[in-house]
């Protein structure tokens, strides 16, 4: 609408709310009405209705700094384990358990601070961490692609999708013994044993991934001219990238716990020195302190991967699509 009418119009909405007639030539609402659908909105007029209704659609928010938001994510689980740590500590006061049997956060304290000294625990984490990221990496990158191809293929995700799923239920230490046959007391028996525990998380992930993929997405691809390997990579991916990024947080659970589960069994011959190697060294001196720094690391390292990794993903994907505030607490 040319702004002269606009202004005619509010003047006239004026005049009618304070009950005062029409200015002599000023157009009637009918009028108005009919020039209204005779002159068509300028490119200006629709881009400051588009900024409306983006206005509408995203209430402002204050951005609130980093240290805040990192303070919220990190505060409740440390106060949770200072709790958890006292009433431990009570426990272990009030009861008075045997040491060797019970021992108390001192106790473990003290042994962390052995273990550290000895260079044992920076060793064993620096392996395991090692392990665990380099396995995940060859996992997803295994699994990426046979995900696409499972999913992408209705005949090849009927036959082989029941032999995926039964991988990823079955145990990854049974397949110890054999990695131990084929590879020896080797590296090669460790990262065996990751892959066959985190690949089928990966390939069931993306393909739960791509079944929820709009099937408008998919057309428009194919009406752009985009091959079945382009459709795939380029529109099928990025729109499945929940469902893939959930399904590499549990691939990434999987390599975690098969790993510790190789280095608890396998042990000697080129194998370093582990988190798993140090938790089986404390139950072979019967050292229960030892064999609870063993735990409080691996724990730790999840958490620690988990929060600095794959929950920031979350958040920056979530808030990409929309379901998550630009800003503000959550």
């Amino acid at each position: 609408m040319p702004p002269e009418l606009v202004r005619d119009a509010l003047a006239e909405d004026r005049r009618a709310a304070a009950g005062e007639p029409a200015a002599p030539g000023a157009p009637s609402s009918e009028s108005r009405s009919s020039s209204d659908a005779a002159v068509p909105p300028s490119a200006s007029e629709l881009r400051a209705l588009e900024a409306g209704l983006d206005r509408l659609q995203t209430a402002p928010l204050e951005r609130e700094p980093w240290w805040r938001r990192a303070a919220r994510g990190i505060l409740p689980p440390i106060v949770l384990l200072v709790v958890l740590v006292a009433v431990w500590q009570a426990y272990t006061v009030i009861a008075e358990p045997r040491p060797d049997l019970y021992p108390g956060p001192l106790d473990v304290l003290a042994s962390i601070g052995g273990a550290w000294e000895s260079g044992r625990l920076q060793l064993a984490v620096g392996t395991s961490l090692e392990r665990g990221v380099l396995g995940f990496l060859i996992a997803a990158a295994i699994g990426t692609p046979i995900g696409l191809l499972l999913a992408e293929s209705r005949p090849l995700q009927r036959a082989f999708g029941p032999f995926v799923s039964g991988l990823q239920v079955l145990p990854s230490v049974a397949w110890v013994p054999a990695a131990i046959i084929w590879f020896g007391l080797s590296d090669a028996t460790v990262y065996f044993v990751i892959l066959m525990g985190a690949v089928p998380s990966i390939v069931n992930g993306l393909v739960a991934g791509v079944r929820q993929v709009p099937p408008q997405l998919r057309r428009v691809g194919r009406v752009l001219g985009a091959s079945r390997a382009e459709l795939a990579a380029l529109v099928v991916l990025p729109a499945a990238l929940p469902g893939y990024l959930a399904g590499l947080k549990q691939g990434w659970a999987f390599s975690w716990r098969s790993l510790m589960a190789a280095e608890i069994i396998a042990t000697g011959g080129s194998i370093g020195f582990g988190l798993g190697a140090l938790l089986d060294q404390g139950r072979q001196l019967a050292d229960l302190s030892a064999v609870f720094v063993a735990i409080l690391a691996i724990l730790v390292i999840g958490i620690l991967v988990e929060l600095a990794v794959f929950a920031p993903l979350e958040r920056a994907l979530l808030r990409r699509r929309g379901l998550l505030p630009t800003g503000g607490a959550r």
